[in-house]
């Protein structure tokens, strides 16, 4: 079972944080559930995030502390009987 966060995970956040648009350069909201790519750890106790439309294009890249994240998983584990 692999509980850690690793580079490349899709996470969501657990709660609001504030951005800075990448384009922009203004201040955004990302809102609680919203989507992230993991590109880098520091040390397992946060994560820079990059956050992107469904387009793929980035809008904001965040450092987020790894209590406002949560692992998003596709596949499920197999247990013991």
């Amino acid at each position: 079972m692999m509980n850690t966060i690793q580079e490349y995970d899709l996470v969501a956040l657990t709660e609001d944080v504030t951005a800075t648009h990448k384009t922009t350069h203004q201040p955004i909201l990302l809102r609680r559930g919203q989507m992230g790519t993991v590109l880098m750890s520091f040390n397992q106790q946060a994560f820079l995030i990059d956050f992107t439309d469904q387009n793929g294009q980035t809008f904001a890249m965040e450092t987020v502390d790894h209590s406002k994240l949560l692992r998003l998983i596709s596949e499920p584990e197999l247990v013991s009987v």
